[in-house]
């Protein structure tokens, strides 16, 4: 008699969530001596295979015959179950964002082995009494160490007494030692809250008292507006502290990997331990501790990317998005969502206060403001004193450097000067590799990625070209492919590699860095090179946008923008406030500590409004027009966008597909539908894209309506793919 027959038709069923594409729950029995609630989290059959899920109802009224039903194959006991909050979150982003309830859960179910309690360690220890045949030196050391009657790992011993693990095999053979479980790594240090309290300026103490008055509110907003280097992390390091005396969790995201580092520092020196970190970078054993300690409390702190926004915390009383302005808070892929704004919506579902902080805010987070829904936290200066940097323009059409360079003679004085007196200067471009194009000059065959529409990017150092969008990539050529010519391909426009060689030709004897997220060596390579900088161990940093964020380099005294247009030469609605903020973060990096700073952007429309707002200092301004401009175009935050994007490996099959999913969209009134168009980046790894753009005011309700127009459209096939992004923030 098989299992399934032992247990009667009162069993208990439940609806359970499943990390895969589908609309909704799946239905299971529970097998008898098992109890699970809602949030218990369990693996099910799906298929031929078996899959995490968690218990989202209980008893639910399928209408199912139970003996229908196939049996949840293991209850995880030891894992606490997800919270009524957090399901609610998951949801809530589920229905916002038109993903699979499933794919949302999935980002909470990050790791199996974090089900269990933690394995004991296996140790070495000296048996009393005991002693080798021969007591060599390289024994003699172990027996010391073990002297004190504590365990050690084998490892760990075998490293500290300075031997090879087969001495600790030998002294095991003889039984002079043995082994015996050790408890699992002890929890983190707690921070401490009054460890290092720092001394406010006025008004970052006007700041932190009406955040951590915020506690006693409930859910709430607060928006940290400061200028570069006025303090904004000491100000919500004083709202984590409240959170922790009131025995809360506390969240920190940040956009970029390479922030944690200086960040990890200061958070040490403010609460004597180092916070917890999540980000894709981790070790997996790191992963399954932190996944752990969060949600079992031991883990009070945590700073990371915004899929650390879906971890279980126990009881998470905070959560701080540091740069909230940044573009890298929406992820684009499986579900598309926006961590800033869904930060919001946890703390709004959970009751607790979220800060925002940026000292170039979102357009989205100005109007919020403005308009009485987030309270509002303005630091006009800098902690230190300093002033903010001044800025100049230089005017590429009659300015411009001689041919085949990139830095204008009037930038190229100024970093003679600072050089001189010692001090550190960033050249910034928001380009990586050598050159964005190479080309033949005897045929003029260009070098285009095989499976995207888009060049490939020559990396000297590599000796590559690359494709930023794909990963391909492949070895310069000594000959063109197209007519065989040698020593005729050219390398058009800089990226930072370029700079950088004219920067050593310039200056043979500067200490140079270049800083870009491809840098051979990844994220650690990229800490350690931040820190030199930090640290004054090199006279001229060339960076990407990397540097433009957060960082304090206090030796840093001239900022050269080599192309204060790039940004702007493309059709996105956000362009303007995109160039405001990265050119205002990365000029913000000069003068920070002992002031001084000056700032060079290079361009050929200096009246341009962007970059007279940024000469001008007049950041109200240029928020006032671009908001006012937003207004009168319907676009968010005044109006809500959705886009969807058709891909297929056939173009003509895809356009088709497109045309045919717009055709089927029903009418409403105050409904701007704009597309099919093929997407300015028309293909990417071998998927030729078309995109649609739903525009509507905020009063529509745009979710219930792209649901009835998609259960409408014909279902795609022979390898197509539709993609909804709610609320997009990229338009290629």
């Amino acid at each position: 008699m098989a299992f399934n027959d032992l247990l009667g038709p009162a069993d208990t069923i439940a609806s359970v969530l499943v990390p895969v594409a589908v609309p909704g729950a799946y239905t299971y029995r529970v097998p008898a001596g098992e109890t699970v609630v809602p949030g218990t989290i369990v693996k099910v059959p799906l298929g031929s295979r078996e899959v995490l899920g968690a218990v989202w109802d209980v008893e639910p009224d399928t209408g199912i015959d139970p003996k229908k039903l196939k049996y949840i194959s293991r209850v995880y006991t030891h894992a606490r179950p997800i919270d009524a909050d957090l399901r609610r979150f998951v949801d809530w982003v589920a229905n916002w964002t038109l993903a699979p309830p499933g794919m949302v859960l999935r980002m909470v179910l990050r790791s199996e082995e974090a089900l269990e309690p933690e394995a004991p360690v296996a140790g070495v220890r000296w048996v009393s009494g005991r002693q080798p045949d021969r007591k060599t030196p390289a024994r003699a050391r172990v027996l010391d160490i073990l002297g004190d009657g504590l365990a050690w790992t084998k490892t760990g011993l075998a490293h500290a007494a300075g031997v090879s693990a087969s001495v600790i095999d030998g002294l095991l053979a003889q039984e002079v030692l043995e082994v015996i479980e050790m408890p699992a790594a002890p929890p983190p240090p707690q921070p401490q809250i009054d460890y290092s309290r720092v001394a406010l300026t006025p008004a970052q103490q006007v700041a932190a008292d009406g955040i951590c008055g915020c506690f006693e509110k409930g859910p709430s907003v607060s928006l940290i507006d400061g200028v570069t280097g006025s303090g904004k992390t000491e100000v919500y390091f004083e709202a984590i502290a409240e959170a922790l005396r009131r025995g809360k969790q506390a969240l920190v995201l940040v956009p970029e990997i390479a922030l944690t580092e200086q960040f990890l520092r200061r958070f040490e020196q403010r609460f004597g331990t180092y916070p917890a970190e999540w980000h894709s970078e981790i070790t997996p054993k790191t992963r399954v501790r932190v996944w752990r300690g969060v949600a079992n409390g031991e883990v009070r702190v945590v700073i990371g990317a915004r899929s650390s926004l879906f971890l279980p915390f126990l009881d998470l009383g905070l959560i701080v998005v540091d740069e909230e302005h940044d573009t890298a808070f929406k992820q684009d892929d499986r579900v598309s969502y926006s961590a800033r704004d869904m930060a919001v919506v946890r703390g709004h579902l959970s009751g607790f206060p979220v800060v925002l902080a940026s000292a170039t805010p979102s357009i989205e987070s100005r109007v919020n403001a403005d308009q009485g829904r987030y309270l509002r936290f303005l630091l006009p200066d800098r902690a230190s004193g300093a002033a903010l940097p001044d800025l100049q323009a230089i005017d590429m059409r009659v300015e411009g450097p001689e041919r085949g360079r990139w830095i204008a003679p009037a930038l190229l004085s100024a970093i003679r000067h600072v050089f001189a007196e010692g001090d550190q200067t960033l050249l910034f471009l928001n380009r990586r590799g050598y050159a964005p194009l190479t080309l033949c000059r005897t045929c003029g065959h260009r070098f285009q990625c095989p499976h995207c529409s888009a060049w490939l990017v020559e990396h000297r150092f590599q000796k590559r070209l690359v494709c930023h969008h794909c990963g391909h990539f492949e070895k310069v050529p000594d000959t063109c492919p197209s007519c065989s010519s040698k020593d005729t391909l050219a390398a058009c426009g800089p990226g930072v590699e370029r700079v950088a060689e004219e920067v050593a030709d310039l200056f043979p004897q500067a200490r140079t860095l270049v800083l870009s997220s491809d840098i051979q060596g990844g994220p650690d390579r990229l800490r350690r090179e931040m820190k030199i900088v930090e640290e004054g161990g090199a006279d001229i940093v060339i960076g990407t946008q990397l540097v433009a964020k957060g960082h304090n380099f206090p030796k840093m005294k001239l900022v050269g923008v080599i192309d204060a247009d790039l940004g702007l030469a493309h059709g996105d609605p956000r362009a303007a406030e995109k160039t405001f903020q990265l050119l205002a973060q990365v000029t913000g990096r000069a003068g920070r500590v002992t002031g001084g700073g000056r700032g060079f952007l290079q361009t050929y429309a200096p009246d341009q409004p962007v970059i007279r707002a940024l000469l001008s200092a007049d950041r109200d301004a240029f928020y006032a027009a671009e908001i006012d401009a937003r207004r009168a175009a319907g676009l968010p935050p005044f109006g809500r966008l959705v886009a969807i994007v058709v891909s297929g490996p056939d173009k003509g099959l895809a356009e088709a597909y497109a045309r045919a999913v717009l055709r089927s969209a029903p009418p409403a009134q105050d409904l701007t539908i704009l597309g099919p168009a093929e997407a300015a980046l028309a293909m990417v790894r071998g998927r030729h894209r078309y995109r649609l753009l739903a525009l509507a005011p905020r009063r529509f309700d745009l979710q219930a309506y792209i649901r009835a127009w998609l259960s409408a459209a014909p279902r795609p096939v022979k390898g197509l793919r539709l993609q909804v992004d709610v609320d997009p923030q990229h338009f290629l």
